[in-house]
């Protein structure tokens, strides 16, 4: 049996500005596209389908889009679970009628209308998938009516007795999961909330799993266990997932291979570095195509008026400014003793200017400020 391994749509999601609903789309079709060309039989989403608890009617209708290609165009078995981003309760409306289409959801701990565990598997072909929906150690209190339980790694633990509990010898056993294993590297768009390590989950726990479907973080290179894979987010989110190659994993059950399968990016994203003279020269922005999303790295120390009108006119998608001479470049503030001897507002605003831009004030820029505290102190 081959199996897609997929996660962290965040349908719905913007990059600053900009909706991505485009992005996703195309970057879903190449998914459907893989898994045709693959034959797979299953599909797997490792939660956070949507990127809102909320998500906006858009949103639900492109999900919703997606999941009816998949399933009933392309009549491939789902097997989904809620992440973090996800509302459990809104997510999970019509699960129990979804299944007679083959589409397996779970998005919480507890018991269904049938009388069925969340963690009892879900059988098809020669596997067993245990679908573990996003969950915090209090819900995990609830579901095993143990109130010793306090961390995620305890609460883990309970969840992986469970799932071994119902292993079947000679099937496949599977799990999908949405949380944070130790080891992994995270990146900014997805803000891990680990604190003191307690969110945090030991790998080893899943030994005694053949694959490990997980979700929540974006770069499919976060783990690298023997049996454990993050997929990762089929678009780029954000400035640190510039050099990722993102894609969905390809698990054989008959051959315990798993294949990496990129996808190609549905609208570059670039990161730019110089003065404002140095960007807006034809030979730089030429080389950029229209669509891409820009993030600008400025090296001009001076105010620029109508800057990002300037840079949106050679890059039509710009996201993002940074100042690398401006104030998000200050590692020092002044000290103390710098600011009494400057006994009056004029040396007091120089000392600052120079010793956190590492310059002078020219005279005309001393003329001006005196100028302009001149005005205020006669306001006064």
């Amino acid at each position: 049996m081959k199996v897609l391994h997929t996660a962290d749509w965040h349908i719905g999601k913007k990059l600053y500005e900009y909706d991505l609903y485009a992005e996703q789309v195309a970057a879903f079709e190449q998914i459907r596209q893989i898994a045709r060309q693959k034959k797979v039989d299953a599909v797997v989403i490792a939660g956070d389908l949507y990127d809102r608890s909320v998500p906006s009617e858009e949103a639900v209708s492109v999900l919703k889009r997606m999941l009816v290609k998949l399933n009933i165009e392309d009549q491939l078995p789902l097997l989904a679970i809620s992440g973090n981003h996800d509302s459990a309760r809104r997510l999970g409306v019509g699960d129990e009628w979804f299944e007679h289409n083959q589409y397996f959801l779970k998005t919480e701990l507890g018991i269904d209308a049938k009388g069925r565990r969340t963690l009892e598997p879900v059988e098809l072909g020669n596997c067993q998938f245990f679908l573990v929906p996003y969950f915090n150690p209090k819900a995990s209190r609830t579901y095993f009516e143990d109130d010793n339980i306090s961390t995620m790694a305890q609460a883990m633990a309970k969840v992986v007795a469970e799932c071994e509990s119902y292993f079947k010898p000679g099937l496949a056993h599977i799990l999908v999961g949405h949380c944070f294993v130790a080891g992994s590297s995270h990146e900014d768009s997805e803000v891990s909330s680990t604190v003191g390590g307690l969110d945090e989950v030991p790998v080893s726990l899943f030994k005694n799993f053949d694959y490990v479907a997980l979700g929540h973080l974006h770069n499919h290179q976060a783990l690298l266990a023997d049996n454990a894979r993050y997929a990762g987010s089929p678009v780029k989110f954000s400035l640190s997932e510039l050099t990722n190659q993102k894609g969905v994993y390809i698990y054989d059950t008959e051959t315990n291979d798993r294949e990496f399968v990129p996808l190609k990016d549905p609208t570059p994203m670039v990161s730019l570095t110089g003065s404002l003279d140095e960007l807006c020269q034809p030979a730089k922005y030429n080389e950029v195509a229209d669509q891409a999303f820009v993030f600008v790295n400025l090296t001009d120390r001076q105010v620029i008026a109508n800057l990002v009108e300037k840079l949106r006119a050679c890059y039509p998608r710009l996201v993002h400014i940074e100042r690398q001479n401006g104030l998000e470049g200050i590692v020092q503030t002044p000290s103390v003793e710098l600011l009494k001897e400057a006994n009056s507002p004029l040396k007091m605003t120089a000392a600052f200017f120079e010793q956190t831009q590492g310059l002078t004030l020219s005279a005309a820029q001393q003329d001006y400020l005196a100028q302009l505290l001149a005005e205020i102190e006669e306001e006064q």
